[in-house]
C-alpha cells in the first residue's frame, strides 16, 4: 500500500457527562437562557430590592441563568429563585385554548450593583 491510501484513525475524545462545559464568553449562554425582562408593578418594585426578574427558556438551570446575568450586565449575582408558571386556559369565542407556560428566574444582586433596565429616550 501507499502512503496516501492508508488513514490514520486518531482517538476521539470523549467528554463525560459530569464534566462541566466550560465556555470562555458568557454572553453566549445568554443568548440560549435569558429571553427578555419580566417587568410588571410587582417586579419594579423589587428592584429596590436589587432584584430583578427575568424570562428564562424552559430547561435554563440556577447556574447558566447567573453566568448569563453576570456576562451581560457586568454585576455579581448573590441568588438565583426560579418559578414555572403553568399554562393558562382561555376561551377565544367558542374556541378553547392554552395561554403559554413561562420560566421565570428572579437574581438578588450584590449590593451596590445595578441593572440599567431603563434608559431615557
Amino acid at each position: 500500500m501507499t502512503e496516501a491510501t492508508t488513514k490514520v484513525k486518531t482517538p476521539r475524545k470523549t467528554i463525560k457527562k459530569s464534566e462541566p462545559i466550560v465556555i470562555a464568553d458568557n454572553s453566549e449562554i445568554a443568548c440560549k437562557v435569558l429571553i427578555e425582562p419580566w417587568i410588571t408593578e410587582k417586579t419594579h418594585a423589587a428592584i429596590a430590592d436589587n432584584k430583578y426578574t427575568f424570562k428564562v427558556t424552559g430547561n435554563a438551570t440556577k447556574k447558566q441563568v447567573k453566568m448569563g446575568i453576570e456576562g451581560v450586565y457586568s454585576v455579581k449575582v448573590e441568588k438565583v429563585t426560579m418559578v414555572n408558571l403553568k399554562p393558562k386556559r382561555r376561551s377565544y369565542g367558542r374556541y378553547g385554548g392554552f395561554k403559554s407556560g413561562i420560566r421565570k428566574a428572579t437574581v438578588t444582586l450584590k449590593k451596590g450593583d445595578k441593572i440599567e433596565l431603563f434608559r431615557g429616550a
